[in-house]
């Protein structure tokens, strides 16, 4: 059972601007996007914050503290919790507070194996159907997560990666392999940030995507659908690497 955080510590970890995640956050909940109601406030804070790291497994959600923080009595907050539950970002037991929840690792890999599976066909999908201005977006998303890898913003990086992945799905034209992307939901958003984290692994990560960009360019089918499918199972071996339980994720810096 994790310790008892002090009466500011939600506040502490929310009171960051909410990131470029803002939107795949309200995209992957089924949210409008424009939307600046008192729930996806707390949706995206709490989601962010989860994804990013700086709410943990086993971290206890104070729902008095979220009401003071937002402004709001604690039936947002309930909903927004509720729905955190749903995507299994949350859990919440009787008598205890709500707290995040971590997937354990034979889920993770479950996960992960279905994920691999998945962009591999929509990587052999786009090399067949991609027009040439397809291919100029991901080239576009390509340089931006180089600039974010020099940069060693973990952060941008990620969402960059989450935009690509999403501008992929798009470009392949399988909107029933979107939509079980999707269904996996905002819980693989915590691992492929977490992936993210070693040291050196955003040069690694970029310097697979811009094969993968080369294989699209070449279109070569094979190539690019095991190099997706490679991308995704070393985003897996970084998972296992810092030690995932799913019962409390290890910090990687001090």
């Amino acid at each position: 059972m994790s310790a008892q955080p002090d009466e500011s510590s939600t506040v502490r970890s929310l009171d960051a601007e909410p990131s470029a995640g803002r939107l795949e956050i309200l995209r992957v909940l089924g949210r409008p996007a424009t939307s600046d109601s008192v729930v996806d406030q707390i949706l995206v804070s709490v989601g962010t914050a989860i994804v990013e790291g700086r709410l943990r497994p086993g971290d206890d959600l104070n729902s008095v503290e979220l009401a003071r923080t937002f402004r709001s009595s604690r039936t947002p907050v309930r909903e927004a919790l509720l729905t955190l539950e749903r995507e299994g970002l949350v859990e919440i037991a009787a008598h205890r507070r709500p707290r995040v929840r971590g997937l354990l690792l034979g889920e993770v890999r479950e996960i992960y194996e279905l994920r691999a599976t998945l962009y591999g066909l929509v990587s052999r999908r786009i090399v067949e159907k991609a027009a040439d201005s397809d291919i100029e977006v991901l080239r576009t998303c390509q340089r931006e997560m180089d600039r974010a890898a020099d940069a060693g913003d973990v952060d941008r990086y990620f969402w960059l990666t989450v935009g690509l992945r999403n501008n992929e799905a798009v470009i392949a034209g399988n909107a029933t392999v979107g939509r079980v992307l999707d269904g996996v939901g905002v819980r693989t958003l915590q691992l492929r940030h977490l992936g993210l984290s070693p040291p050196g692994r955003l040069r690694t990560s970029a310097a697979d995507h811009a094969r993968l960009l080369r294989a699209y360019e070449e279109r070569d089918a094979g190539l690019a659908s095991a190099l997706s499918e490679t991308i995704v199972r070393r985003g897996l071996l970084a998972v296992e690497s810092v030690g995932w339980t799913g019962d409390r994720s290890p910090r990687t810096s001090p």
